[in-house]
């Protein structure tokens, strides 16, 4: 089963891996596929909300974890294998586990933990919450942005974990998110 939340090795050894990260409503799927079609590659989406619209927004509950998790890796795996020299994820396991701990009471499973500090990344883009919190059947948060802000940025801090704060309209946030990724692309040129 441990095998399900691994990362694969890339065609490309020199693939960059980024992340948008962050609690709901603050743009990352909107940041994600922006940065997907201005690099021309393609994006990991979201696991968790394919997982819920399929139950039809029935209520998660911890058993729900461990699906959702290896969903993530599985589509990280296999979106991997068709990107160019970038992989655009809108989430990973460092973001199921800190809203695992939050909805489950600290309840979170030792692999995702595991696999959430194990896996690599190049850079994180932390989405703050500067942003319109907007209903859509499952975000659930309006009033805790704050506090789940503080905890991914928290999470990041003690898996040591590589990120940059994205604040500012949409325009904005897509010029830093923009500006980074070239800085890690250079060397590869």
């Amino acid at each position: 089963m441990e095998e399900k939340f691994k990362q694969i090795a890339s065609a490309n050894p020199n693939c960059i891996k980024v992340v948008l990260y962050g609690p709901e409503s603050t743009g990352k799927t909107s940041l994600a596929r922006a940065l997907a079609e201005h690099y021309d590659t393609v994006v990991v989406e979201e696991f968790s909300r394919i997982y819920a619209q399929a139950r039809q927004n029935k209520v998660l509950s911890k058993a729900d974890v461990i699906p959702i998790a290896i969903g993530q890796m599985n589509l990280e795996n296999e979106q991997l294998e068709k990107a160019n020299k970038l992989l655009i994820c809108d989430t990973d396991l460092l973001e199921t586990q800190v809203y695992s701990e939050f909805y489950y009471d600290g309840f979170c499973p030792r692999l995702v933990k595991k696999y959430a500090q194990k896996n690599t990344y190049d850079l994180y883009f932390l989405t703050y919450i500067d942003t319109v919190w907007k209903a859509d059947g499952i975000r659930d948060l309006p009033n805790q942005r704050s506090q789940m802000f503080i905890a991914f940025e928290q999470a990041l801090i003690q898996a040591n974990k590589p990120y940059v704060t994205i604040k500012g309209n949409f325009e904005e946030r897509l010029n830093i998110c923009k500006a980074q990724i070239d800085k890690l692309l250079t060397p590869l040129h």
